[in-house]
């Protein structure tokens, strides 16, 4: 699993003659730390990476906020067919993204969202089957004397969410922005179909057009460089948020 990072780490520091050799060389002798700046300026990565944190963004604050409602609703209200709407909503999780694509990609055309990032924004906002399995087995364990102990003090339940439930989340919340942050930054197929301005351009995007190139194979370190850019923002978010992201996942998964 560590031998793919280490090889691009270790191929974006040397020059192409370094990488051509065979067998592979893993130390560079000497460091080509000009290919950095060179892959960075070659296409416009400085537009991509503010592009792809803009939607990164707005795409983690609409999973926390739509999913933590939704969570709640369906751990604390009581109504007729709670249960099986919850069924129904996990249900949908079989139905594979590509069968979706053609009615999605028809549906965004007549808003008149295509080639604007509304298609990977917006849907963040009606939460996720994931994500929303995730908060309610979290809320769920909460003792149910705490939340009735707060409805007595005359606690709204807006209050009972925001200021009881969300802090004793942070684990699981932490969890959820992981996986937002993660699947976002990663997204292809999302900007590839609704995306074609190149200044609307997100850093996968960038990278698929750096490897189009027709003269890639005298770039391949470049390309080396630029994908190792584009991990640093996962692997700082995941070193970071390490101890709530694996407390999130084991506590959510106590309660069936």
């Amino acid at each position: 699993m560590v031998l793919p990072l280490v090889w691009m780490i270790s191929a974006s520091l040397q020059t192409m003659a370094q990488v051509s050799r065979y067998p592979p060389t893993w130390i560079p002798k000497p460091i080509a730390w000009e290919n950095y700046p060179k892959a960075l300026t070659f296409l416009p990565f400085g537009l991509y990476f503010k592009n792809t944190a803009y939607v990164t963004a707005v795409v983690i604050a609409g999973d926390l906020l739509s999913n933590s409602l939704a969570a709640y609703g369906f751990a604390r209200f009581r109504f007729r067919g709670r249960d099986f709407l919850f069924a129904l909503l996990l249900s949908t999780m079989m139905l594979p993204g590509i069968v979706r694509l053609i009615p999605t990609y028809l549906l965004f055309h007549k808003l008149h969202w295509i080639n604007t990032f509304a298609p990977l924004m917006v849907p963040a906002y009606f939460a996720s089957p994931v994500y929303l399995f995730l908060l309610r087995q979290f809320f769920l364990g909460i003792p149910e004397d705490l939340v009735d102990a707060a409805r007595i003090d005359g606690c709204s339940e807006f209050g009972i969410l925001w200021q009881i439930l969300v802090p004793l989340a942070k684990p699981a919340l932490a969890t959820v922005a992981i996986f937002s942050f993660q699947n976002s930054w990663n997204d292809f197929m999302g900007p590839m179909i609704y995306l074609t301005d190149e200044r609307l351009r997100t850093v996968a995007l960038g990278l698929h057009s750096f490897r189009g190139l027709p003269y890639m194979n005298t770039l391949y370190n470049q390309l080396m460089a630029a994908s190792t850019v584009m991990v640093i923002p996962m692997l700082l978010v995941f070193a970071f948020f390490q101890r709530q992201f694996v407390q999130g996942v084991t506590l959510t998964g106590i309660r069936g």
